[in-house]
């Protein structure tokens, strides 16, 4: 065969970033992005961005590893080139701060920020409500930018960008020979997925240009990630909620969360309420599947369910998902059976 004709479904960062790294690697492909939404009406453009992994519990801590590494490095590359401020990514310092010490002081993405360390007592000394620190440099990953500079790269490969909505992947046979599911929280409907769930996400946008370095608690709820353009105050973690609609209470209880943190921000103005529900589940679905229908066959790869963690990994998964895609290349272009898949 000649052409591979391949649909991503979904334009978050983890569909985007599947079809700029297919479009990238797989030699006579054509790529095109299918979704409802694009942005900047994604959940993930409701993301602050920081590159601090969390572990999934059925993932694998190496498989998250590399995925993380992959990601950090891709995205390093991008901040040291000309590139960086259109793809609004930069380096950004700061602190991780605990109110206990942690199980693991040295965790497992140490060694793959820039800097990790612990925090010395007159460090401590700012954050008097907490007894153990970390301090390193990581990336921030804005994504008001890094969306829409992902959409511009597929199309400036060839990809088309199909604002549609997709009710069953059977809708793209036979226009199409392989489909990468990365519809994230619409894989509960698209493929019946009842292991996805939301949850959501509030947070705050405000201008407090004085505020250079991150502070995050380690419970990971409480954060000041400044960007480029506004610094993003969070946060919440409300299992299986819906909710699309900002809760002026649980904004309330934010900023003065935040302000605990850093007092500085009681000075903050143009204060911007968001909301994204994180598409969640024990693990991240990463895997091929061969879908059959009254003799027809779909060759699938399902990419989706990273949580809050998306950003993160999403180059090192949409690697992983790119190389599933060209396993199954392979067994279209190899002249066998398909009943021997």
């Amino acid at each position: 065969m000649d052409t591979v004709h391949i649909a991503v479904v979904g334009a978050g960062v983890i569909g985007l970033s599947t079809a700029m790294c297919i479009s990238q690697l797989v030699p006579r492909s054509s790529i095109t992005v299918i979704s409802d939404k694009f942005t900047p009406d994604t959940t993930s453009n409701v993301a602050a961005g920081m590159l601090i992994p969390h572990k999934y519990p059925d993932t694998p801590v190496p498989t998250l590893k590399q995925w993380f590494t992959e990601t950090f490095q891709h995205l390093s590359e991008i901040a040291k080139s000309a590139e960086a401020v259109d793809a609004g990514v930069h380096l950004v310092s700061g602190w991780q701060v605990f109110r206990s010490v942690p199980h693991e002081e040295v965790p497992f993405w140490a060694d793959v920020v820039l800097g990790f360390r612990k925090m010395t007592e007159a460090e401590l000394k700012r954050f008097p409500q907490h007894i153990f620190g970390q301090a390193f440099t990581t990336l921030k990953c804005e994504t008001s930018a890094y969306l829409p500079w992902l959409e511009k790269r597929i199309k400036e490969g060839g990809g088309l960008l199909l604002t549609r909505r997709i009710e069953d992947l059977w809708e793209l046979q036979p226009s199409f020979d392989i489909v990468v599911n990365c519809s994230g929280l619409g894989s509960r409907q698209l493929v019946g997925d009842s292991t996805i769930s939301p949850v959501r996400g509030q947070v705050l946008r405000v201008q407090a240009p004085w505020v250079k370095h991150f502070i995050r608690d380690g419970s990971g709820l409480t954060y000041v990630y400044p960007g480029t353009s506004y610094v993003t105050l969070g946060g919440t973690r409300q299992e299986g909620d819906w909710n699309l609609s900002p809760d002026a209470e649980l904004s309330r209880e934010i900023f003065s969360r935040c302000c605990a943190l850093e007092p500085s921000l009681h000075r903050a103005y143009s204060i911007e309420e968001k909301v994204g529900l994180r598409p969640s589940r024990p693990d991240v679905r990463l895997q091929k599947e061969l879908l059959v229908q009254g003799g027809q066959r779909l060759l699938v790869v399902h990419n989706y369910g990273h949580g809050s963690g998306g950003i993160s990994v999403h180059w090192g998964s949409a690697l992983e998902a790119t190389r599933l895609v060209m396993e199954w290349i392979h067994t279209l272009r190899t002249p066998a059976p398909m009943s021997k898949m």
